[in-house]
């Protein structure tokens, strides 16, 4: 499959999938117009996994959003296939984190 299909399909950003293609982390070779081809890497019977990132307050959401490229980096570097993103911020003094619990009780959330 094209790069840009393979980024698309693991949740990462073109841009990503190249760096790794550079780097030589990913299976694939580029043929002579330039395209990069990617040797499928999620086996047909893959299940999908869920990345869920959780930040204390409003004011970290950049914090949020690294903890987020490097869930998907690690995802990605592994071969996961990620089906759910979610992320959200709230006091880690308490156990209320709703998107999470929402998360586990309906996995097709």
């Amino acid at each position: 499959m094209k790069l840009s299909v393979y980024a698309r399909q693991i949740g990462v950003t073109y841009k990503t999938a190249y760096r790794w293609w550079k780097a030589g982390r990913l299976d694939a070779y580029q043929l002579k117009t330039g395209t990069v081809i990617v040797r499928d890497p999620i086996p047909k019977n893959a299940t999908g996994i869920a990345l869920y990132a959780h930040v204390s307050s409003v004011d970290q959401k950049n914090d949020l959003e690294r903890h987020m490229e490097r869930l998907k980096d690690y995802a990605a570097a592994h071969g996961y296939h990620v089906t759910r993103i979610v992320s959200e911020s709230g006091s880690g003094l308490n156990d209320r984190r709703p998107k999470f619990l929402k998360l586990l009780d309906f996995p097709d959330y």
